[in-house]
């Protein structure tokens, strides 16, 4: 059976089984959700790819002359931003990456995040960004949430769930069988006209693309309000006890986010972190910022890595460098290490090699969901972007045609009769669904839904003896 043959004959309403037929209706159903969705993600995607793979995540670059002496001590350089910013707190300092890139401090003043580029050699203030405003934060905002809180996640992870339900239920509608040869299934076949031209790219690009989507789907429903932060990441987190004889915080490693965004490794969010012995430092004084990037150099620290404040009495440095920030374009070096304020002693380690098995794939999966394993990556996805936008235009183009003329009926795949109880193919699709629980209620419901207007319609056909829609 070739590609033409065989949307020609489901075109004709002849399909090769009650199981085609079930998947390719709930292919469908599942698209009407997920379809927009898929659309917002791609989009904003596209633009968070551009800053972590382009450009950085707050904005262009930010160089500075190289002169022929060392840079000045960051605090001198920490000591500048106080001066512009007399009411702040610092949060953290990210080294540069190179010698002629700025450093960057992060401060909080009134409530507002905001990061303060630094000429490294002058300690002279070259650029102040709300870290709340940047487009990559409104980019990442709008993908985990859509800006409306929990509602928007929740939305997000149902359809990331049914995406998934698209990919199983796809890949069965071309999977080749009856006659069918993977090139027909693997190549589009450009001879056709219309409509069928349109589904032989479908179906190829969604062939190519349905482990990789699987693979996007699966890092991104890890954020989720749900399945993520309930049964995933309590799964795959850092265990604390690893950490023996260190007293620990109430605060979890989740709290060195700044500004609503992600920037600690999944794997460490919900681990708590270590706390400095306050009691040990009868005088009270701190260890300084420039003992911190001493010991971050001494501990093998280099390029691009991050100095997080002690927040708190108790509070500790954190220095870390890891493809979550942007620091690293290979996740297996990941680090993140924890020193006593007071007496510059470190208390706590957590590197790749010490992260379960769950959170070690999703460090490499998040940071190819990112784009930051390199330039290769960030092309990749911009091409993987651009392939989704299509498979959502190709789709509701292939509705349109396949629409009688002047309806704008749904027209969804007619339901076979003399279904089994459970719908066949469906067991399959809610075996999915069901893995992740918000998704699982939404497709049984539908379900249930789907079976009762099918039953409501047909008993009402039978009754007044007329074809209805």
């Amino acid at each position: 059976m070739t590609t033409a043959q065989r949307a020609s004959d489901e075109d004709a309403g002849t399909r090769p089984s009650r199981f085609h037929a079930i998947a390719w209706r709930w292919h469908f159903y599942a698209g009407l959700y997920v379809v927009p969705f898929l659309l917002m993600l791609a989009i904003t995607g596209l633009v968070m790819v551009f800053f972590t793979g382009f450009q950085t995540r707050f904005g262009p670059v930010v160089t500075v002359n190289v002169p022929n002496h060392a840079p000045l001590p960051v605090s001198a350089q920490a000591q500048a931003v106080l001066e512009l910013r007399s009411q702040a707190a610092l949060r953290e300092y990210i080294a540069p990456p190179t010698d002629d890139r700025a450093s960057w401090f992060v401060v909080v003043r009134d409530g507002v995040t905001e990061a303060v580029a630094v000429d490294p050699y002058t300690a002279q203030v070259l650029q102040l960004v709300d870290k709340e405003k940047t487009v990559f934060a409104w980019a990442e905002k709008i993908h985990g949430t859509l800006l409306l809180g929990d509602v928007g996640d929740r939305l997000i992870e149902v359809a990331a769930g049914l995406g998934i339900v698209m990919i199983v239920t796809g890949l069965y509608l071309w999977w080749p069988r009856g006659g069918t040869r993977w090139a027909q299934v693997l190549v589009p076949d450009l001879r056709l006209k219309g409509r069928l031209w349109w589904r032989s790219l479908h179906a190829s690009v969604g062939f190519w693309l349905s482990a990789l989507l699987l693979t996007f789907l699966l890092t991104g429903l890890s954020w989720t309000g749900v399945w993520g932060a309930q049964f995933a990441q309590p799964w795959g987190t850092f265990p604390a006890a690893k950490w023996d004889a260190v007293p620990q915080s109430d605060a979890t490693h989740a709290s060195l986010n700044t500004a609503g965004l992600h920037e600690v490794p999944w794997g460490l969010e919900q681990t708590p972190l270590p706390a400095s012995d306050a009691a040990g430092a009868p005088s009270g004084q701190s260890v300084n910022i420039d003992a911190m990037v001493a010991l971050a150099r001494e501990l093998g620290f280099q390029g691009q890595h991050h100095i997080q404040f002690p927040q708190g009495d108790t509070g500790v440095f954190s220095i870390s460098a890891d493809t979550m920030s942007g620091d690293l374009g290979n996740p297996t070096q990941d680090r993140t290490v924890h020193v006593d304020r007071y007496s510059g002693r470190v208390l706590a380690e957590a590197a790749f090699a010490d992260y379960p098995l769950l959170a070690k794939g999703m460090a490499v999966g998040i940071a190819l969901h990112q784009g930051d394993l390199g330039l290769w990556n960030a092309c990749l996805n911009v091409l993987f972007c651009l392939a989704i936008v299509f498979l959502c235009v190709s789709g509701v183009v292939m509705w349109w045609k396949r629409r009688p003329s002047g309806s704008w009926r749904l027209v969804a795949p007619p339901l076979p009769k003399d279904v089994p109880l459970w719908k066949g193919g469906a067991v399959v699709m809610c075996a999915v669904a069901l893995a992740f629980p918000l998704t699982g209620a939404v497709l049984v419901a539908v379900l249930l839904l789907d079976g009762l207007v099918s039953y409501a319609l047909s008993r009402l056909r039978e009754r007044v003896g007329v074809r209805v829609p």
